[in-house]
């Protein structure tokens, strides 16, 4: 008889990060955090450090076509630190690892340690180690991060109460409008190598692509005017799948209405060129890096007049589910259809 064989697909992504994690047991008092958040949390004495890790493949995370070297160095250190600012944490080293085929020149590898360097400089981070090997498949580019905090100003994912408030930083759906417009360009000069591309009025939602920045500044905010979010992600699978990732960890549901989506207008008007719903986008689009994050009714007022944090609904009790409440008024239940990797 043949041993039954499950496909991965078939779990998806995070149902393998559930199915491995069954098997890890936590042995040391110090790991105050494993598998299950944003980053790992570790007693550091008077403070706590954050670890975190991540692995960019050619051709699955980023394609060399439309990307330059140097904007997939800054990426490869941005999405890394989005997740250190998604604990409420502060950065301050990171490590990285590449894998090259030999297409890759000394040049070309100045090139992705240029934005590499640059990132390191723009979130005030040391580059203290990584490893060097040989890849039969193009480039690998594995980040781990590491950051800082007090204790109790940490912000995991189980935190957030019934009433609390949800709050998204910046806008949402670019990142995805942007790699459509990429790759139809890119379909179209590979129809037709004499075509330039056609990017002119798609720099924002392409920009947010190729080069997204973390959102290191809202954590610096929060921290002036004395807010711990009680629970916070990084927008990296699309806003739904985060909202469910909260709620589950949270045993909570939650309420987010239409009209108060951020969703920045050349994102919008590109979504209905390209005959996508934009709402759609914003929900599941990945790759945003903006955060998402709850916060007691009582801190309310100090973040009211902050322009780019939108309060988008709030945190109900389990039972009453997730849903969108749409600009008609209808309550529509939230499905997280986010970033399939297998």
């Amino acid at each position: 008889m043949s041993e039954k064989r499950t496909e991965i697909s078939e779990i998806g992504e995070f149902g393998l990060i559930d199915h491995l994690n069954e098997k890890v047991a936590i042995k040391n008092s110090s790991s105050l955090k494993g598998i299950g958040d944003d980053a790992a949390v570790i007693e550091a004495g008077d403070h706590v450090k954050v670890i975190t890790t991540d692995l960019l493949l050619e051709g699955v995370h980023f394609d060399l076509a439309y990307a330059p070297l140097p904007h997939v160095g800054f990426k490869a250190i941005a999405v890394n630190i989005s997740d250190v600012a998604a604990m409420n944490a502060i950065p301050k080293q990171v490590t990285v690892s590449i894998a090259l085929s030999n297409r890759f020149s000394v040049e070309a590898v100045d090139a992705l340690y240029s934005g590499i360097h640059a990132a390191c400089e723009h979130y005030g981070v040391d580059l203290i180690g990584g490893d060097t090997t040989a890849s039969r498949s193009g480039l690998v580019i594995s980040v781990t991060a590491i950051g800082e905090s007090k204790k109790e100003q940490i912000s995991y994912r189980n935190g957030a109460k019934v009433n609390d408030i949800l709050c998204a930083t910046g806008d949402l759906g670019a990142a995805l409008v942007g790699l459509q417009i990429l790759e139809r360009e890119k379909q179209v000069y590979l129809a037709n190598p004499d075509m330039k591309p056609d990017l002119e009025k798609y720099t924002i939602v392409t920009g947010r692509q190729l080069k997204p920045d973390a959102r290191m500044d809202i954590i610096h905010e929060l921290r002036e005017l004395d807010v711990v979010p009680t629970s916070m992600m990084d927008i990296s699978d699309g806003l739904a799948s985060e909202i469910f990732h909260i709620c589950k960890a949270s045993n909570v549901g939650a309420t987010i209405y239409e009209d108060k989506l951020p969703i920045d207008k050349q994102t919008f008007d590109t979504a209905v060129e390209l005959n996508l719903d934009p709402i759609t986008c914003v929900l599941n689009g990945g790759e945003d890096y903006e955060l998402l994050f709850t916060i007691d009714q009582k801190d309310f007022k100090k973040l009211e007049k902050h322009p780019d944090i939108h309060f988008i609904g709030h945190i109900s009790k389990p039972e009453e589910g997730k849903f969108l409440v749409t600009k008609s008024g209808t309550a529509v239940q939230l499905k997280a259809q986010g970033w399939k990797h297998f």
